[in-house]
C-alpha cells in the first residue's frame, strides 16, 4: 500500500482545477496577457490595506468573534440597507474564511452525507466539488444555450429533484455564462424550493456586476421571512481583495449556534486586522466598486464586440458577472484550445471544460482588467479565430 492508496477516497478523489491547469502551463510568460481567473488587476484600494494595517500593528492579533467583530456584522447590514434596500440585522451575518468557507460551511449545514444537491451549470467547478467533499452528491442541471444566450429550464430543474435532494445552488449573475435570473426566474425558483421543502444556496456575489441597469435581481427582492435560503459572498470581487479570504453568510438568526459553531471547528474566526479592512471596504469603497462595475462594462463591450463581428463567435453579450463564455467556430475540445490560444496569442483563457455539463464547447476571458489589456487581448484573439 502506497501513501496515496491509504489516504481518504474522498481527499484522493477531489479533481484538479481546470483552470489552474492552464495558469499552470503558461504562467510567467513574457508578455501574457491572463484572463484565465476571476480577478480584476487592481490590488486592493489603499484605503482599505491602510485600516488592516493601522489594525495590525495596533496589536489586533488575538482570538476574536468567531461570528466576526460587531463593527463588520453592523457594516454589512448597513450594506445591504443602501445597495439591497433590505433591512437586516447584524445577527443575519457571519463572517468566514473567504467566499469558498462560505459556500463550504453553507452546504454541510444544510446537507449530509448521501444526501443531493442540484446545481446549474456550466458553473465554477468548486460548487461542485466542495459538495463531493462533504459528502454530497451534486446533480447538474444544464441551462439551455439558443442564440447566444443563456437561459433557465425550469421543467428541468424541477425533473432533477429527488428523494434525497436538500438544496439548489444558485449562482446568479452566473460564472462563467454571465446567465442573470430575472425576478420571475426567482420567483420560479423559490415556488420550487417551497413545494418540495428544500433550502436554497445563494451565491450572489456578482450582484452589482449588472449591465441592464442597476444591480441583478435577488432572492431578497422575492423572499419571504420564512424562506430557507443561505446567501454566501465574499470581499473578493468588488474591492479587489481576492487574496484576503474573507466572505460572508447571510443567514436567519437562529442558525447562529451552529454556524458559529462550523467556523470554530474550521478556522476559529478570521483574522481581526483583516476584518477591520474589510469593514472599511464596506464603509468607503462605493466609489472604488462603482469605478469597477464601469470598467467591467466598457471592456465587456470591447471584448464581446471584437469577437462577435468576427462571425464565428455565438457568444452574446453576457447581462452580468465578469466573464465572456465564448463558443468558437471549430473548437470541440476547450481544454486543447486554451493551450494552443495561450501558446500562439499569449492570451490565457479558461476552457470550458473546467466548468461542467454544457461548458465543454466554450472558453472563459474574465474582462475585469486594464482596457488597453484588454483591447489587445481582444485584436489578438480576434486574429486567432479568423486563422482557423
Amino acid at each position: 500500500m502506497t501513501i496515496t492508496t491509504s489516504l481518504s477516497p474522498r481527499a484522493t478523489a477531489a479533481p484538479e482545477s481546470g483552470i489552474v491547469e492552464v495558469v499552470n502551463y503558461a504562467r510567467g510568460r513574457e508578455g501574457l496577457i491572463p484572463l484565465w481567473v476571476g480577478e480584476g488587476d487592481l490590488p486592493t484600494p489603499d484605503f482599505v490595506s491602510r485600516a488592516a494595517a493601522d489594525a495590525l500593528m495596533g496589536g489586533e492579533t488575538f482570538y476574536t468573534w468567531q461570528r466576526g467583530i460587531p463593527p463588520l456584522r453592523e457594516a454589512l447590514a448597513r450594506y445591504y440597507q443602501r445597495r439591497f434596500q433590505k433591512t437586516l440585522s447584524p445577527e443575519n451575518f457571519y463572517v468566514t474564511g473567504s467566499g469558498m468557507q462560505a459556500i463550504k460551511l453553507a452546504i454541510e449545514s444544510v446537507a449530509s452525507p448521501g444526501d443531493e444537491m442540484v446545481l446549474l451549470t456550466p458553473a465554477w467547478p468548486n460548487f461542485a466539488a466542495a459538495a463531493d467533499l462533504s459528502g454530497v452528491r451534486p446533480v447538474a442541471v444544464p441551462l439551455r444555450f439558443e442564440a447566444g444566450k443563456w437561459q433557465l429550464d425550469l421543467t428541468r430543474l424541477e425533473a432533477a429533484i429527488g428523494e434525497r435532494t436538500r438544496a439548489l445552488f444558485i449562482n446568479t449573475p452566473s460564472n462563467p455564462t454571465g446567465w442573470t435570473a430575472t425576478l420571475d426566474d426567482l420567483k420560479s425558483i423559490l415556488a420550487l424550493a417551497r413545494k418540495h421543502g428544500l433550502w436554497i444556496v445563494a451565491d450572489e456575489i456578482y450582484a452589482l456586476y449588472h449591465y441592464l441597469g442597476g444591480r441583478a435581481p435577488s432572492f431578497l427582492d422575492v423572499m419571504e421571512e420564512e424562506d430557507r435560503i443561505l446567501f454566501v459572498n465574499s470581499f473578493s470581487k468588488n474591492w479587489s481583495m481576492t487574496g484576503w479570504r474573507v466572505g460572508w453568510i447571510v443567514a436567519p438568526p437562529a442558525m447562529g449556534q451552529v454556524l458559529e459553531n462550523l467556523i470554530q471547528y474550521s478556522t476559529s474566526g478570521v483574522a481581526q486586522f483583516m476584518q477591520r479592512g474589510a469593514a472599511v471596504a464596506l464603509e468607503e469603497g462605493d466609489g472604488f466598486v462603482d469605478a469597477n462595475i464601469a470598467k467591467a462594462k466598457r471592456n465587456r463591450d470591447t471584448l464581446c464586440d471584437a469577437l462577435i463581428a468576427t462571425n464565428r463567435v455565438e457568444t452574446l453579450k453576457p447581462d452580468g458577472a465578469l466573464y465572456a463564455f465564448l463558443k468558437i467556430d471549430g473548437v470541440a475540445d476547450s481544454r486543447a484550445a486554451a493551450i494552443d490560444i495561450v501558446d500562439r496569442t499569449g492570451v490565457g483563457l479558461a476552457p470550458g471544460t473546467a466548468f461542467g455539463e454544457g461548458g465543454a464547447l466554450f472558453m472563459r476571458a474574465c474582462f475585469l482588467r486594464d482596457p488597453d489589456q484588454i483591447a489587445e487581448a481582444a485584436e489578438r484573439l480576434q486574429r486567432y479565430i479568423l486563422s482557423r
